[in-house]
C-alpha cells in the first residue's frame, strides 16, 4: 500500500515537474511578452487599485446629495433624589432611558456638492490615464528589451560563424603544416585565433542570458527555461513611413495619456476655484427627527394613578392632566380629587411610555457667512495661482510631447542611414573576405593581414545588425505615437 502511494506520489510530481518545464521552454512572442506584463506586472495591479479607488471616491460625492439619517439612545441610574416628569421632586431609585432618531439633508450650500461630484469623476478618468500613461511605458521596456535580446542572438549567430570558419583555417594551416608548405608559427596563430574566437562566443552567449534574464525580469517571471521566437526583418526596401512630425504630432495631441492628464488637472483646479468661492453663499440645511423616553422605580412595577371618571362623585369638576405626558397633557375632567375613591390605578409599562412620550421635530437652517479672517479670500486666491501652475503644465506636457517625437522622428532617420551605410560597408567587406580568403589559402597572405581583413567584416556584422535594431526600435516608436499599436510584422 505505501509502495503505491510513493509511486503515485512519483508519477505526480514527474507531472508537475513536466507541466512547468513546457510552460517555461516555450518560445516567448512580443505580443505574449507584453500582454503579460501589463497583466501581471504589480506596479499595473496598484495603479487599477487607484481606479478602484476612484470609483468609490464618487459613491462618496454622490452620498453628499442624500440626506444622513442617525439613531442615538442612552441608558442612566438615578439614586436618592431627582426631579420627576411633572417636576416634583422625588426620593427613590430609578432607570430612565431615551431614545431619538434624526435625518438631516443639505439643501444648498454653494453647489458645493455638485463641484466634489465633478471632481470625483475627473479622478476617476485621471486614474484611467494614469494607467494607460503606465501600460504605455511598460510596453515600450518590454519591446525594447525583446529587441535588445534578439540583438544579441545575432550577434551570437555572427560569433558562431567566426568560429566555423576559424576552425576550417585551423585544419587547412594544419594539413599544410603537416605538409611542410607552412611554417609551425602559422598553426599557432590560427589556433589562438580559435581560442579568441570561441572566448567572443562565450560572451555572446552571456549577453542572451543577461538578455533574456532581463526581459524575464520585466515580465516579471522566472528565467529558467525562458526563451523568445526569433523574428527575421525584412529591411531590404526599407524607408520611413513619415516624412515630418506635424502630423505625428498632432494625432499625439488627441491621444497621448499624459497631455490629458494635464488637461484634467486643468479642469480640476477649476473645481477647486469653485468650491472654494462656495463658502461666500449661505448654506441651507432640512432637519428632523423623533424622540421618546421611559422611566422605571426600581422595585417597582411601572403602572400610572389617573382619575376614575366612572366613580359617581361631587359634582363639582377640575382639571385633571396625566402627569406622564408633560408635553402635551392630557386634560381629564374629573370629580374632586380630594376623595380617594376617585383614582385608580392602571398599567404604564415600556411600550406605552414610549408610545406616550414619543415627540416628533422638523426645522430648516441657514448659515449665513459674514467674515472668517480672510481664510476664504486666501483659499479661493490658492486656488487661482495652482489653475495658473496647471495651465503651465500642460504646455509644459504639450512641449515635452513635441521633443520626444521629433527626436524619435530624427534618431529614426540617423538609424535608417545608419542601416543604409552599414548595410553597403558589409557587402564591400564581404567581398574583400571572400577574396582575401582565396589569397590566404593559396599563400599569398599572410595570416596577420587575413586576421585584420576578417575583424573588419565582423564588425560590419555587428554594426549592421545593431543599426538594424536600432531602426526597428526608432521606427516603431513613431508608429507608437502616432497611435498604432507595437508588434514586429
Amino acid at each position: 500500500m505505501k509502495k503505491n502511494k510513493m509511486k503515485n506520489s512519483l508519477v505526480l510530481v514527474a507531472l508537475v515537474v513536466c507541466m512547468f518545464s513546457f510552460a517555461q521552454d516555450k518560445k516567448w512572442t512580443l505580443e505574449a511578452c507584453v500582454n503579460y506584463a501589463l497583466e501581471n506586472n504589480i506596479t499595473v495591479k496598484q495603479s487599477e487599485l487607484d481606479t478602484e479607488t476612484a470609483q468609490e471616491n464618487i459613491v462618496s460625492a454622490k452620498g453628499n446629495f442624500l440626506p444622513s439619517v442617525n439613531g442615538s439612545t442612552s441608558g442612566n441610574f438615578n439614586f436618592g433624589s431627582y426631579i420627576g416628569q411633572d417636576g416634583s421632586r422625588i426620593s427613590s431609585n430609578t432607570f430612565g432611558s431615551s431614545l431619538s432618531v434624526n435625518t438631516g439633508v443639505t439643501l444648498f450650500n454653494g453647489f458645493r456638492n455638485t463641484n466634489l461630484y465633478k471632481q470625483a469623476k475627473l479622478g476617476l478618468e485621471s486614474s484611467q490615464v494614469q494607467l494607460q500613461k503606465l501600460k504605455d511605458d511598460i510596453s515600450l521596456a518590454v519591446v525594447n528589451s525583446y529587441l535588445n535580446a534578439l540583438l544579441n542572438k545575432e550577434n551570437y549567430k555572427i560569433a558562431e560563424e567566426q568560429v566555423r570558419v576559424t576552425e576550417q583555417q585551423v585544419e587547412r594551416i594544419r594539413i599544410l603544416f603537416n605538409e611542410g608548405s607552412q611554417p609551425k608559427t602559422a598553426l599557432f596563430d590560427v589556433e589562438a585565433q580559435l581560442a579568441s574566437n570561441k572566448e567572443q562566443l562565450i560572451n555572446a552567449q552571456n549577453g542572451i542570458d543577461l538578455a533574456l534574464l532581463n526581459l524575464a525580469q520585466l515580465l516579471q517571471i522566472s528565467h529558467r527555461g525562458f526563451d523568445i521566437e526569433e523574428v527575421t526583418f525584412d529591411l531590404s526596401s526599407v524607408e520611413l513611413m513619415y516624412n515630418d512630425t506635424d502630423e505625428i504630432y498632432n494625432k499625439a495631441l488627441e491621444n497621448r495619456p499624459e497631455i490629458r492628464a494635464a488637461e484634467i488637472s486643468i479642469e480640476n483646479s477649476e473645481l477647486d476655484i469653485k468650491i472654494a468661492k462656495s463658502a461666500f453663499y449661505p448654506s441651507v440645511s432640512l432637519g428632523a427627527g423623533l424622540g421618546t423616553s421611559y422611566q422605571h422605580t426600581l422595585g417597582e412595577k411601572d403602572r400610572i394613578t389617573i382619575v376614575d371618571v366612572d366613580n359617581p362623585g361631587s359634582i363639582a369638576y377640575i382639571p385633571i392632566y396625566e402627569p406622564t405626558d408633560l408635553v402635551n397633557p392630557i386634560l381629564i375632567q374629573s370629580t374632586d380629587p380630594r376623595n380617594p375613591a376617585n383614582y385608580k390605578s392602571i398599567p404604564n409599562g415600556f411600550g406605552k411610555q414610549f408610545n406616550n412620550n414619543l415627540g416628533y421635530n422638523v426645522g430648516v437652517s441657514v448659515s449665513v457667512p459674514i467674515f472668517n479672517g480672510n481664510r476664504t479670500r486666501a483659499s479661493v486666491n490658492r486656488s487661482i495661482i495652482s489653475n495658473k501652475r496647471m495651465a503651465y503644465g500642460l504646455e509644459q506636457a504639450k512641449q515635452d510631447l513635441l521633443s520626444t517625437i521629433e527626436n524619435a522622428y530624427l534618431d529614426a532617420r540617423a538609424a535608417l542611414n545608419q542601416y543604409k551605410a552599414s548595410n553597403a560597408s558589409l557587402i564591400a567587406q564581404e567581398e574583400a573576405f571572400r577574396t582575401a580568403n582565396e589569397s590566404y589559402s593559396l599563400g599569398v597572405m599572410t595570416s596577420f593581414e587575413f586576421e585584420q581583413v576578417r575583424n573588419r567584416l565582423i564588425n560590419a556584422q555587428s554594426t549592421l545588425a545593431n543599426s538594424k535594431y536600432n531602426f526597428v526600435f526608432k521606427s516603431k516608436l513613431l508608429e507608437f505615437y502616432n497611435g498604432t499599436p507595437i508588434t514586429l510584422d
